[in-house]
């Protein structure tokens, strides 16, 4: 099956990018990044990619200390608007590098005075074409029509790209490195628990899911509802943990699943009272990190790793739970219906 072959595939890709071969060219495009020295970054990116670039603003405002955001599209292609992005930083994420609206957008912040960067799974593309600058995310092709290994591709690429700027020199320091030398073999782990397989029966009737976490686990989280919408048609909805609690609170009870992504940095302290609330709702919990939490329902265990490094290990079981819940409802995760592999918007 498509959607398993790819999603098996992670780990391989991990090792692809850490090579010398990817990992010098990444560096050399964070090198150019520091000499020009950006005021701000904006990333323009859509679905599945429109996550892997909310993980990277949130790294580029933590690691770099830069202001970060996601452009609206719309506005150049729809309403005409030209906005002056002189000495900003515009990333355009993208699998396929083929939708027209990033590919406007890339070319009038590139005339307006920004440095592009096309981060794609396709090296020639209208919009590795229309950057200045490219990153491969060396996925490979992948064969279901919901994103899964370019996904975590874009993730790692994103991560290594910000790391190298912080750096200056576009290199990673020894110690990051090897931490990140780890991923394959934890991603390998975590593929083999058979936990999100024995989940999907428990939710094979739900009507409804909350998806949530907080920092860099909010794009998990936002990627997951994506995943459970494209291939079970389930109403998936997430929310920051943050939000969560400013009104859809409400609609949580013991009917409606809700998927808390909770690490334990940072970001999962602050799930704590978010937590603790759904527990006071009697929601059905179901936490996806490395610890038990006390009163939720069971766990999606993934290893303890640096809270950055987090993201790129906690969607794996929940891609795996994407897809068993599908195939528990009777759908077909490889050919959602109504989808196709390269969404072309305008």
């Amino acid at each position: 099956m498509g959607m398993a072959a790819d999603i098996a595939e992670q780990p391989e890709v991990f090792e692809r990018l850490l090579a010398p071969e990817h990992r010098n060219a990444i560096a050399a495009v964070a090198a150019r990044v520091a000499e020009f020295r950006p005021r701000h970054v904006m990333f323009t990116a859509r679905g599945t990619s429109d996550h892997a670039a909310l993980y990277a603003a949130y790294l580029t405002e933590i690691r770099l200390g830069l202001p970060a955001g996601l452009a609206s599209p719309s506005a150049v292609t729809v309403f005409g608007a030209r906005p002056d992005h002189s000495g900003a930083l515009m990333i355009g994420v993208s699998q396929s590098g083929g939708s027209a609206d990033l590919v406007e957008v890339m070319k009038q912040a590139r005339e307006s005075g920004a440095l592009t960067i096309a981060v794609t799974n396709t090296e020639a593309s209208e919009l590795s074409e229309a950057a200045e600058l490219h990153i491969d995310v060396a996925a490979g092709k992948e064969r279901a029509v919901a994103a899964t290994k370019t996904y975590t591709a874009e993730l790692l690429a994103l991560l290594m790209l910000i790391e190298g700027v912080r750096s200056a020199d576009g290199t990673l320091p020894a110690a990051e490195l090897a931490e990140l030398g780890r991923l394959a073999a934890l991603a390998q782990g975590v593929l083999a628990d058979p936990t999100p397989r024995e989940l999907a029966p428990r939710y094979r009737f739900a009507a409804r899911v909350v998806t949530t976490g907080r920092g860099y686990a909010y794009p998990t989280a936002r990627e997951t509802a994506l995943k459970l919408m494209e291939t079970s048609y389930l109403a998936a909805l997430a929310f920051s943990g943050a939000d969560l609690l400013h009104g859809p609170l409400a609609m949580t009870d013991p009917d409606v699943p809700v998927l808390a992504v909770v690490g334990n940095g940072d970001g999962g302290a602050a799930m704590r009272e978010v937590l603790a609330r759904l527990g006071e709702r009697r929601a059905d919990v179901v936490t996806i990190g490395p610890s038990d939490v006390e009163g939720t329902q069971m766990r999606l265990p993934t290893p303890e790793v640096d809270e950055r490094y987090a993201p790129l290990l906690d969607i794996l079981p929940l891609q795996q739970l994407a897809m068993a819940l599908a195939l528990a409802r009777g759908e077909d995760p490889d050919m959602p219906r109504g989808l196709t592999k390269v969404t072309v918007t305008r």
